[in-house]
């Protein structure tokens, strides 16, 4: 089967996006699962249900978040609905939501990472303790890692190799060039990038990022127009196992 994963959405330019590329991309690959990160979906920070619901309707199947899952209050009670909408596993537990979405032989699992991030539970022993709970383990999960340092991410590459079928990172906003398959066969790659502005800072108008750099005077940041660069990775792995045995980047220009 062949999974693809989006990297992090950034507001209404990268909904559109997804809204034009995704359909085609799923017919060009064959696509058997759509996954992206819609933690900066509505306005460029945060979800709402309205915003991950365009991106259900683009052909999305499930939606992971990060840092900035609480942005907007309304996402709250939406987390705990039936919507595959999943917020980071380590997390405390008796936060909204859930950090893992399973459906026939697939799982999604979504991760935050500490190391420049926040505080939360630690990743790897999170990852330990949800595939040493399941009762009936999918063979394919795919790991969603958001978090900022490269070197966590490549820790967390290592950790699960052989265990999961890929580890993908987000976050950062800026596509990596060393999407590989790990020796015991996971896919992997330090971050996928994101479907956001190209004139931009990692999505984000560039005189509001400068302006805070050199005022260092908090401002809430906006979402410029343009040329959209819509990154995601394509991960294909047999059925059984659950090895991977291929990833690919894929990067489009949408104008």
């Amino acid at each position: 089967m062949k999974i693809l994963v989006v990297g992090d959405v950034i507001g209404k330019p990268g909904r559109e996006a997804v809204k034009e590329v995704l359909p085609r991309l799923r017919d060009e690959y064959g696509i058997t699962l759509a996954i992206a990160n819609g933690e900066n979906a509505a306005g460029g920070i945060g979800l709402t249900p309205g915003t991950a619901q365009e991106l259900f309707d683009s052909g999305i199947d499930v939606i992971t978040t990060g840092n900035h899952v609480w942005a907007h209050h309304e996402v709250i009670p939406y987390l705990d609905s039936a919507a595959a909408v999943i917020r980071p596993l380590n997390y405390p537990p008796m936060d909204p939501g859930r950090g893992y979405w399973i459906k026939d032989n697939i799982m999604v699992v979504n991760i935050i990472g500490r190391t420049f991030v926040g505080d939360f539970d630690c990743p790897f022993r999170a990852m330990d303790k949800l595939l040493g709970e399941l009762s009936r383990k999918p063979a394919v999960i795919i790991v969603d890692f958001h978090a900022e340092a490269t070197s966590e991410k490549v820790a967390m590459g290592r950790y699960l190799d052989g265990r999961v079928t890929a580890v993908l990172g987000t976050h950062t906003h800026i596509g990596t060039i060393d999407a590989c398959i790990l020796p015991k066969g996971t896919a992997y790659v330090t971050d996928i990038g994101m479907v956001g502005p190209i004139n931009s800072v990692i999505g984000v108008a560039v005189t509001d990022v400068i302006d805070r750099f050199l005022t260092q005077i908090p401002k809430r940041f906006s979402v410029p127009k343009g040329q959209v660069s819509f990154d995601a990775i394509v991960v294909e792995s047999t059925d059984d196992s659950g090895k991977a045995i291929d990833i690919k980047r894929v990067r489009q220009v949408v104008d």
